[in-house]
């Protein structure tokens, strides 16, 4: 098959020397980021974004990448010694992994873990490979009518899933599009918003604007909250028997297969894949009751499911341009930063530059195998460096960042005006990811829009006359009337013993 081929020819690419070190630093960086408890995947891409400016593409990409989903490895760590999830994935991987280590099977917990995520990671890069194709080309098949819908299908999504108040993510959601509207009219090209000043010509820069509301505003509620003491468990062997290689197989295989499923839809994301894999588990198991007490197959399906969802969500941006979560949204970013758009074209456009991107994911899951196990104890030790020195290096670090994108003051200003504001949302308990999305999808949005009404003279009926987008805004309605309705018992009771976590 020819995807099969040119997958090839991204793994060479992808083994070249300068191709590594970037999936090496990304991996290491994704380790460390997830690690940190409350830092989590978002911020850590927000606060690097500015970094790739002017690397080669390729590079940066693949770094970024490798920092998204080697923060799935990373946030395990502290779940299973320390009962302190990383990042959000990891939150139902504490509740048995930290069990397992308080019976001294730290080591274990920890192998099947990493052993879990290695296979789900894996299983959905080459998903990608064999689906990236099918979906381009059905990709090729939208018009400006079916673009607004696949969009608005993306947003009902994650505004559903983004928040326990729909409202509340409705907001949000509207408030990333309200950013988008200062510059120049798509259309026209006239100015608009820009209240004279020349710096609002271009618009708000997405790169400052995400790292405030992700990145600074992260630091501040962190800085804000007091720091728990972290017990450390002890760890011993690291060596699975045989029989908790036998009773992980076919939950490891459950939680991919799912996993998978769950990053092809746009807004669900990791952590719900964790969720779904662990309650999936408790459903099938004959023994039940060993949930909650360590039992290694509440560790091992959740975990392949949250890696096989990260890697799985890459695919609806590649193939149609759609980011299916904040992080995502933010890696678009980066392929927008560098002029290249994702979607249905880019496999045509740059064939190379996607291969070796999903090649270099199956080369990364190498390197966090490698890194996770044997290096275990030198990630604990980040963790005893003082938060405020850690954070106020990270705010330099983003200030210097925000500043060389265009060597703008205006920029440093506006990262640090949306950290406040983020901060704020956050208090209130207004959801950021639907901002990221509406934000770096805002002005395909609203181009898509206008061009259908121009192309119908101003007719809205243009979005029922064809199957694809009647189909997508069903589904996109659909969505929204669902994400109302309240969440099954199963879910509520994990989230309750999640809470006691």
């Amino acid at each position: 098959m020819d995807q099969v081929a040119q997958f090839g020819m991204g793994l060479l690419a992808a083994l070249q020397p300068a191709n590594l070190l970037y999936a090496l630093l990304g991996c290491v960086i994704g380790t460390l980021v997830g690690v940190l408890p409350g830092v989590g995947p978002v911020a850590g891409i927000a606060i690097l974004l500015p970094i790739t400016f002017g690397m080669d593409p390729g590079g940066a990409l693949i770094m970024l990448a490798a920092i998204y989903y080697g923060t799935m490895y990373g946030g395990t760590i502290t779940s299973v010694l320390m009962n302190v999830p990383g990042e959000s994935a990891s939150v139902v991987t504490a509740i048995d992994g930290y069990q397992m280590a308080r019976k001294g099977k730290a080591g274990q917990a920890l192998s099947i873990a990493a052993l879990a995520s290695f296979f789900g990671g894996c299983v959905a890069t080459l998903g990608i490979v064999f689906l990236a194709g099918p979906l381009s080309k059905l990709g090729l098949l939208f018009g400006p009518p079916e673009f607004f819908a696949l969009i608005l299908v993306g947003f009902s999504l994650l505004v559903g899933l983004a928040g326990n108040s729909v409202l509340k993510a409705l907001l949000s959601a509207v408030f990333g599009l309200a950013l988008t509207l200062p510059g120049l009219d798509p259309m026209v090209g006239m100015p608009r918003l820009t209240f004279g000043q020349l710096s609002l010509m271009d618009g708000l820069g997405f790169v400052p604007v995400l790292m405030g509301l992700f990145g600074i505003s992260e630091i501040l509620l962190n800085v804000e909250a007091s720091r728990k003491t972290l017990v450390l468990t002890p760890m011993t062997s690291m060596w699975l028997s045989k029989e908790e290689l036998r009773r992980s197989t076919a939950p490891v295989l459950r939680g991919t297969a799912l996993g998978f499923l769950i990053g092809l839809i746009p807004g669900l994301g990791s952590a719900t894949s964790s969720f779904a894999a662990y309650a999936l588990e408790r459903r099938v198991t004959k023994r039940p009751e060993l949930f909650g007490k360590g039992a290694i197959e509440g560790v091992a399906s959740p975990e392949a499911a949250n890696n096989a969802t990260a890697n799985a969500s890459l695919l609806p941006l590649l193939a149609l341009g759609i980011p299916g979560s904040a992080s995502v949204a933010l890696l678009m970013g980066a392929f927008l930063m560098n002029g290249i758009t994702p979607g249905p074209f880019l496999l045509r456009d740059h064939a190379e530059l996607v291969w070796t991107l999903v090649a270099s994911m199956i080369v990364g899951n190498v390197i966090l195998l490698v890194l996770n196990l044997p290096l275990v104890g030198l990630w604990i030790k980040v963790l005893d460096i003082p938060y405020a020195i850690l954070f106020g290096l990270i705010i330099v670090f983003a200030t210097i960042g925000s500043y060389a994108i265009n060597n703008s003051m205006v920029d440093v200003a506006v990262m640090y005006l949306f950290g406040a504001i983020g901060y704020a949302l956050r208090k209130v308990d207004i959801p950021l990811a639907p901002i990221a999305l509406t934000l770096v999808l805002g002005p395909q949005f609203e181009q898509s829009l206008r061009q259908s009404l121009v192309l119908s003279n101003g007719d809205i009926a243009i979005f029922f006359r064809g199957p694809i987008s009647i189909t997508l805004v069903v589904l996109a309605v659909v969505s929204i009337v669902l994400s109302a309705i309240p969440t099954g018992r199963s879910v509520k009771t994990i989230k309750e013993q999640d809470s006691e976590v």
